[in-house]
């Protein structure tokens, strides 16, 4: 499946600016023959955009998820995009995939909070594992510093997730986890790991961008700069399957000796 990554920060406070950069993205991702766009974490909104986190949240049925679905359904490709989500008194930070046809598969919300900011603004999801099935492939999603949790990616790889989105926002100095963590996470878990970053400076942050599609291998399939871009490569269950078969690291697992780690 070709899976496109938007590496951009979009137009921070504007839900219509960034609608707009997402329609406009969905249509060369559709023309270079991807079947899924993923955004950077909060994309919807902008991340750095303090009290407003709170006025522009909206529900997983709201107003701009109508508006991904059009625009999913108008270009023929899936999306999954980063958004503040409103549920009642609490605000999350999630992240929602919609299918080509505008259908609503599967919204996570994160469960590691990074920071004071994201402590401030979000309340936590309860719920790890979040799976959907796309074009043949079990999808799952995790929101930036979750990935960085072995526990959360081991579990996907349990569960059978063939592809995990990472919708980020990953900053200045850490950028060793795009480089380095995120092609280990996806080797020893034996799955691709599509980890999709904001770009620029934005407010109090600098993001570094490095976006990666890394594969079970543990080579990346692509890799974006520093600078916006949106850049494609596919996501093979042929390979995936031959991996697997060729790595023991989920088979030769010892659980009966983990016990201390929970």
């Amino acid at each position: 499946m070709r899976t496109a990554l938007l590496q951009s920060s979009g137009r921070p406070g504007s839900v219509a600016g960034n609608l707009a950069v997402l329609d406009e993205a969905a249509g060369r991702a559709a023309a270079s023959g991807a079947a899924l766009l993923t955004t950077p974490e909060m994309f919807l909104t902008g991340y750095a955009i303090g009290d407003a986190v709170g006025r522009l949240a909206e529900g997983a049925d709201g107003e701009s998820a109508d508006a991904v679905a059009e625009i999913a359904a108008r270009h023929g490709v899936a999306i999954a995009y980063g958004y503040p989500e409103r549920a009642g008194d609490a605000v999350h930070n999630s992240v929602q995939l919609i299918s080509a046809d505008g259908t609503r598969l599967a919204n996570y919300r994160k469960t590691h909070l990074f920071g004071c900011f994201e402590r401030e603004h979000f309340t936590p999801g309860e719920r790890q594992l979040v799976q959907a099935e796309l074009n043949g492939l079990t999808v799952g999603l995790l929101i930036c510093y979750d990935v960085e949790f072995p526990e959360n990616v081991r579990a996907h790889a349990l569960a059978g997730t063939d592809l995990l989105l990472v919708p980020t926002a990953q900053m200045h100095p850490y950028q060793f986890v795009a480089e380095s963590m995120i092609p280990v996470r996806a080797f020893e878990n034996q799955m691709y790991v599509a980890y999709v970053n904001r770009v620029g400076v934005e407010g109090e942050f600098e993001f570094v961008g490095l976006s990666v599609l890394a594969g079970p291998d543990g080579v990346a399939r692509t890799r974006a700069g520093r600078a916006e871009q949106l850049v494609c490569a596919d996501a093979d269950p042929a390979f995936l399957a031959a991996s697997r078969a060729a790595n023991p690291y989920l088979t030769d697992r010892r659980p009966g000796l983990y016990g201390s780690l929970v």
